[in-house]
């Protein structure tokens, strides 16, 4: 199975947290690039948090402070650790990562994010 798979998502009040996952193959994850990207309704998707070129971590500034991502190599699983979460965070999030080898990206099918009280 090429396409990463995501988990975690669900309903939370306002404030709380949540931690996505995302599992990939062993021959993908090896790539030094991969992030989360979410998309709400009625809105393009958008970068949420990137590692790029295995060192690199970028955020958007809407998540800055609240959001960490990392990885773990040897669970080949990526994971997006929300906190103080608000209602515009509501979204599909989805994980993407860069073919090690070849200019492509693999997507995950997405989980569902709302934030509501």
């Amino acid at each position: 199975q090429v396409q990463p798979v995501e988990s975690g998502g669900g309903l939370v009040q306002p404030g709380g947290s949540l931690r996505l996952s995302c599992a990939a193959s062993e021959t993908i994850f090896s790539s030094n690039t991969m992030g989360w990207y979410r998309q709400a309704p009625g809105n393009e998707r958008e970068l949420v948090a990137a590692i790029i070129a295995g060192d690199r971590i970028h955020y958007a500034d809407s998540v800055k402070g609240r959001f960490t991502i990392s990885k773990d190599n040897n669970r080949s699983t990526m994971y997006l650790q929300m906190n103080r979460l608000k209602p515009e965070d509501t979204a599909v999030y989805y994980c993407t990562i860069k073919d090690p080898s070849y200019d492509k990206h693999y997507w995950g099918q997405g989980t569902q994010v709302t934030v509501s009280s």
